[in-house]
């Protein structure tokens, strides 16, 4: 899957915001496989009891970063979080958190806690 440098940027800045703020990256960018039905988990970061995975999007505006995780993405993101604990068992008994790391530019980014949920 190819990157554009914006991209990878913007990722990089929501490590190393996670980072300051206590947490230990478990994973970046998770791929489960095609046929799955599950898609890319940007950031995968952990602290204390809690797993999260993060969504990061890179835009002109927050408005517009946010819009662009979409109900499907939403979807497709807790099926890959499901794979991955299930791969990983030591986190089965974590909480579970899905946040959105938005990025406007190198000194302009928004974390948004919990962002989605997600139930069935």
């Amino acid at each position: 899957m190819k990157y554009n440098n914006t991209g990878k940027i913007a990722e990089t800045i929501a490590v190393w915001y996670f980072r300051l703020h206590g947490f230990a990256v478990v994973k970046r960018n998770f791929i489960t496989g095609r046929g799955t039905g599950a898609g890319e988990i940007d950031l995968i970061v952990t602290k204390k009891n809690l797993l999260v995975f993060v969504e990061v999007k890179k835009r002109k505006s927050f408005e517009e970063a946010a819009y662009a995780i979409k109900e499907h993405q939403q979807k497709r993101i807790w099926k890959a979080a499901e794979n991955f604990i299930k791969n990983n068992p030591q986190y089965i008994d974590r909480d579970i958190r899905f946040d959105a790391f938005l990025v406007k530019s190198i000194f302009s980014f928004k974390h948004i806690s919990d962002a989605w949920r997600i139930w069935e």
